[in-house]
């Protein structure tokens, strides 16, 4: 009974995020108090993480996650804005081309800069660039483009998605998930020609009139302090946020932040957190078995069930083609507006992008795209389903040996197998 309440409850929120967007942050607070409730009622399920079933040892097993999450939207609401005041948006008005093809390149661009960054960041400094190319006037096609090119093109690479970072650390080989580019790469050439159009016929890409304003250099060295700070602090530690907020300290010597523009990214960041904080008190203890069809599955379930849990289910499982996984987990989100932080970071940017109803109407192509990109992974390398290195994961529990207690691999268990 308590499993069909639970359910109902997220069930209840999602619907009312979706009917009710511009209460979005109100509707998912309650509901994460909802369900907190319900599980101090009936106690939290045992677990390895959590075995004393309580509500500290379930929220200690998540704080590292909920903590990242709550780190990079705010901060790489400043990054964005970095960049947006750096007056890099208007060279780019420059270089890009008119047409249906300067959006289509931003696209590229956007999923570049995913697998070279995080999703998050990426999807942000395209905002930012939109706002200046097309004077705010973005079709929300286009955005739902946006996110999922910053969602696929993350998902090829071990620092482009959260999701990703979390098979790496736990044993997988880069190689492993690198093949997810190929499911974006088709996904991106599909969706990119629809949402180019879209975005052309409604506000194309505006060439300045006058001299673009010389390019704040200063600006632009915060943003690659906070990219590296996020690539170095997650490789180092697995804690991106961190090397975030350490390099916008830094940066306050060089260039002050504009804080005005945390109160948007707030708003995303408290509903985005207590969406993922409620989907982990869901009664959900496995995943099906391991098939190419599961991972089509999760990758639509992940739409509307934060992706983070799905994923640690099925690492703690075994025995996915984790490249596949990472491509559906990782773009799956893109179909809603709140089914991936990328997402919700560029409502915060774009507050019209908060309807589920437009979404799906005009974001139609990328949940086609989906399906092609993982039809097209299917014919060219088949479904290669590979286990993680036995000291890391053995029988789907975690093995602490040399890997230490924050879950990063040993040198010699990251070479097994690769």
């Amino acid at each position: 009974m308590t499993n069909y309440l639970l359910f109902g409850l997220f069930a209840a929120t999602l619907l009312g995020i979706a009917r009710f967007h511009k209460y979005a942050v109100q509707i998912a607070v309650t509901g994460m108090i909802g369900a907190l409730i319900i599980r101090l009622s009936v106690g939290f399920p045992h677990s390895r993480h959590n075995p004393d079933g309580t509500v500290l040892g379930h929220f200690g097993g998540e704080w590292h996650e909920l903590v990242n999450l709550a780190g990079l939207l705010l901060g790489f609401a400043i990054l964005a804005d970095y960049f947006e005041r750096s007056h890099m948006p208007e060279k780019l008005a420059d270089k890009l081309p008119t047409g249906k093809f300067g959006p289509f390149l931003l696209l590229l661009l956007i999923a570049v800069l995913s697998a070279l960054l995080d999703n998050i960041a990426a999807a942000l400094i395209g905002g930012a660039a939109a706002i200046t190319l097309f004077k705010r006037r973005v079709h929300i096609g286009y955005l739902a483009a946006m996110v999922a090119a910053s969602n696929a093109g993350g998902a090829g690479s071990v620092i482009g998605d959260t999701t990703t970072t979390m098979i790496w650390i736990r044993g997988a080989s880069p190689l492993w998930v690198v093949e997810a580019a190929i499911g974006a790469i088709v996904a991106i050439a599909f969706f990119g020609f629809f949402a180019s159009a879209q975005q052309n016929s409604l506000q194309p890409l505006v060439k300045p009139t006058e001299a673009s304003p010389p390019v704040d250099k200063f600006k632009l060295l915060i943003v690659a302090m906070i990219i590296a700070g996020t690539i170095s602090t997650n490789i180092a530690w697995g804690f991106p946020a961190a090397g975030v907020w350490i390099a916008i300290a830094v940066g306050q010597l060089i260039s002050k932040a504009n804080w005005k523009a945390l109160p948007h990214a707030a708003h995303g960041m408290v509903f985005l957190v207590c969406l993922v904080a409620a989907a982990s008190m869901m009664p959900v203890e496995e995943l099906p078995s391991p098939s190419e069809w599961t991972a089509l599955t999760l990758g639509f379930v992940s739409a509307f069930f934060d992706n983070i849990p799905l994923t640690k289910l099925a690492i703690d499982q075994d025995g996915y083609d984790w490249g596949l996984l990472a491509y559906t987990v990782g773009y799956g989100g893109s179909m809603l507006w709140f089914g991936s932080s990328a997402g919700v970071a560029l409502a915060g940017l774009f507050p019209e992008a908060k309807s589920v109803k437009n979404w799906i109407l005009h974001g139609w192509h990328v949940a086609v795209g989906y399906v092609l990109g993982f039809f097209a992974m299917l014919l060219l390398i088949g479904w290669e389903p590979q286990q993680m290195p036995a000291d890391t994961v053995t029988g789907g529990h975690e093995v602490h040996g040399e890997s230490g207690e924050d879950g990063k691999p040993a040198e010699d268990t990251a070479k097994k197998g690769h």
